[in-house]
């Protein structure tokens, strides 16, 4: 497990991001990150780079602009939607698993109103650029989306590539879909039924959860196993980016394990 300790505070600090940079695993249908360096130590004395990217790459919060119109961007949202008390429920699922509002329900700890809510699946563990991790994972069903803004959760993050299930998106028969070609034929084969049938909707979890305002968060990892089952408290701050639809974020969790770090009050001045 990657845990920091402060030396000062006790605080311990857990990674539940994965990487970022050249060849992160691509969600299919965007285009690769570029990275430049357009500085060298060696000619200039100094390193700088520069970035063409999409921000819906390794672990990044969605705003509800993303898929709602005139909804808050990244930059508009409060601080504190990014740091708060929450919980990371263990639910298993394979190959195309629907995660429903039962399994929700039945997870420990409790979820209550004002939660930050990490999902996971076991699916980080597959993270790479593949078909299995893209293509076959599962997603929340909408009545589950519906459970999480009913309890009034404030954010909602996943251990996967899409909050939804990947044939309720273009990866399946869904806008500009589907981007992996073999899988809506594969599910067939597989049931005997057309994606098109179970899955009507397009992005019908994340437009539920956006639409209450609620964002999210994708490609949770690291050692996302570590903190799972227990009650945490999580930051992972975007940038505060005017109209930005997602942002690369650094997640951690946090843990007091002496219990003796309180924050300064402050003073006036």
């Amino acid at each position: 497990m990657t845990q920091v300790v402060d030396p000062e505070s006790g605080l311990a600090f857990v990674e539940l991001s994965h990487p970022w940079g050249m060849y992160t695993p691509i969600f299919p249908g965007y285009e690769e990150i570029k990275l430049e360096r357009i500085t060298h130590h060696s000619k200039h004395g100094v390193m700088t780079h520069k970035i063409t990217t999409i921000f819906h790459t390794s672990t990044h919060v969605n705003a509800p602009i993303h898929l709602i119109p005139q909804a808050p961007a990244v930059g508009d949202l409060a601080l504190d939607r990014f740091f708060g008390t929450g919980v990371a429920l263990s639910i298993p699922k394979g190959k195309w698993g629907l995660i429903e509002a039962k399994d929700l329900e039945q997870a420990t700890p409790a979820v209550v109103a004002d939660d930050i809510v990490l999902i996971n699946t076991g699916w980080h563990r597959k993270y790479s650029d593949s078909k299995e991790y893209f293509g076959d994972a599962p997603g929340l069903s909408e009545p589950a989306a519906e459970w999480l803004v009913e309890k009034k959760v404030k954010l909602v993050g996943v251990d996967t590539a899409c909050v939804d299930h990947p044939l309720a998106t273009s990866l399946g028969p869904h806008r500009n879909g589907p981007q992996i070609k073999y899988l809506l034929p594969e599910y067939k084969e597989a049931t005997g039924r057309e994606a098109i049938a179970d899955f009507p909707k397009w992005n019908p979890a994340h437009r539920a959860l956006l639409a209450a305002g609620i964002p999210t968060i994708e490609n949770v990892g690291a050692d996302l196993d570590a903190v799972t089952g227990k009650r945490c408290t999580f930051q992972g701050f975007p940038w505060r980016w005017n109209e930005g639809d997602a942002c690369v974020i650094r997640l951690t969790a946090m843990f007091d394990p002496s219990g003796a770090y309180r924050l300064e009050p402050g003073t006036a001045s």
